[in-house]
This record gives structure tokens, sequence and C-alpha cells, in this order.
């Protein structure tokens, strides 16, 4: 798809690493220092549109990227998501897997991770 943000990147090239089926690439508006996504190569909107073999190859890159990143950065923690639909967030319909190194001290509470997406709900 040429109007598709990632499958033009895909095309380009503009990739650090990549299996057969799926990419991983540095964030262009990264949340911390070594922010990647991994993103099939298949154009699919969501994680459910994704084929066993495709999930198998995002979870394999997703595995060499902290490996990457935990020799380059040396996070302290990771956290790994998708925005799926436009009210979760997503912003490109096609399907892309956030790896964020986290790292001591980088938010003042880090309770609650991924639950910060509703304040509300991060502190239990």
């Amino acid at each position: 798809m040429d109007s598709c943000f990632f499958c033009q990147h895909i095309l380009e090239h503009d990739f650090a690493f990549e299996n057969d089926l799926a990419v991983a690439r540095y964030d262009d508006f990264p949340v911390n220092q070594g922010h990647l996504e991994v993103i099939p190569k298949r154009h699919v909107k969501d994680w459910w549109e994704t084929t066993p073999e495709e999930r198998i190859a995002i979870f394999d890159l997703l595995d060499q990227a902290k490996e990457i990143l935990d020799q380059k950065y040396h996070p302290d923690g990771y956290n790994i998501g998708m925005n799926l639909g436009v009210d979760a967030g997503q912003s490109i319909m096609h399907l892309h897997v956030h790896l964020i190194p986290r790292y001591h001290g980088d938010v003042p509470n880090p309770r609650g991770g991924v639950r910060g997406i509703l304040p509300s709900k991060q502190n239990y």
C-alpha cells in the first residue's frame, strides 16, 4: 500500500533489522532512548489480522530487539504495547508493536506501567 507510512518504510528498506515476515525500526518519535517498533511486512491493521507465523516472527524480533537494546542502552525495564483501533490511540492503521526501554527515574512513579493510559487507573 503506497499510502501506508509503514509499508513505505518497508519498501525503502528503512528499518534496523528484519526476518522473513516482519521488520524492526527505531520509532521516529521515541518515548525513551532505544524505542523500537516491530511491524509485520504484510499490511494488516491489527493483531487479530495476523497469521500464527507472523505472530511468531514479531515475537522473534522483539526478543532480538531486547538483546540489542540491553547491550546498547542497558535499560532497567521494558514496556511492550500495541494501540489497536483509533479509540485505543492507533494513528497508523498498520499493526506495529512498541518496545519501549524504561530507565530508573524516567518517570516519578512507574507503578501501573501501561495502565497509565488511564491515569486514574494507574495506581491500584
